[in-house]
């Protein structure tokens, strides 16, 4: 009781990453307050460098738009995206929240028609480095993922979100079983089948040896 005491009189911005998501996922209003004042920057700056790398002439309008919807995933479902955070595996909170602002500014400019699906893929942001840095540029080079393009057109809608989130995105499976709403098992199925699939098709298309880029991405 004690400790609680103590803790819940120190000053928000002197609390730890955990401290505060302990106080959020309590519906605090204060933690809440903070949690906006230490990461309102980084979630800006995540949505810009997205933004101003496909669709610079976005007007602050939007880029307030795709803030709006960063803290309506914050809270939605009883904050359910804040409560699978898990910083055992040895991601930040503030990357976490990052991994989220960079796919809510990719989701805005592909429901707005802004940019196909895996077109410019070497400027995927790595929400791990904090927008920092793409998750395969030094895997894959470009010209391979216009290829890609043509061939993930005759995908199915599902096979083509997966291929986003686990390429693209760089999203781990456990969080691409939360987000496709399937199972571990299911993501691990399809990611092999469509892994063979497009090395086989890649094969075809530039005449690779069967260890091709692609399969090292992986």
């Amino acid at each position: 009781m004690a400790l609680l005491a103590t803790r819940a009189s120190k000053n928000p911005a002197d609390w730890s990453d955990r401290e505060l998501l302990r106080c959020v996922l309590r519906n605090d209003a204060r933690a809440w307050g903070e949690l906006v004042r230490r990461y309102r920057p980084l979630i800006y700056r995540c949505i810009t460098k997205v933004t101003l790398k496909y669709a610079p002439t976005l007007s602050n309008a939007d880029l307030d738009e795709i803030y709006a919807d960063v803290m309506m995933q914050l809270v939605r479902d009883d904050m359910h995206k804040l409560r699978i955070y898990n910083p055992a595996r040895g991601t930040k909170l503030g990357s976490w929240i990052g991994m989220i602002s960079v796919n809510a500014a990719y989701d805005f400019l592909r429901s707005a028609g802004r940019r196909p699906l895996l077109d410019k893929i070497d400027g995927a942001l790595d929400p791990h480095e904090e927008c920092d840095r793409t998750p395969l540029d030094e895997l894959i080079e470009k010209e391979r993922w216009e290829h890609l393009n043509s061939l993930l057109s005759e995908f199915t809608d599902k096979d083509r979100t997966f291929v986003e989130l686990y390429y693209q995105r760089g999203m781990e499976a456990d969080e691409i079983a939360v987000e496709m709403q399937i199972s571990l098992k299911t993501v691990y199925s399809k990611k092999h089948k469509i892994r063979a699939h497009l090395v086989r098709c890649l094969q075809s298309v530039t005449g690779d040896s069967p260890i091709s880029d692609l399969a090292l991405a992986v």
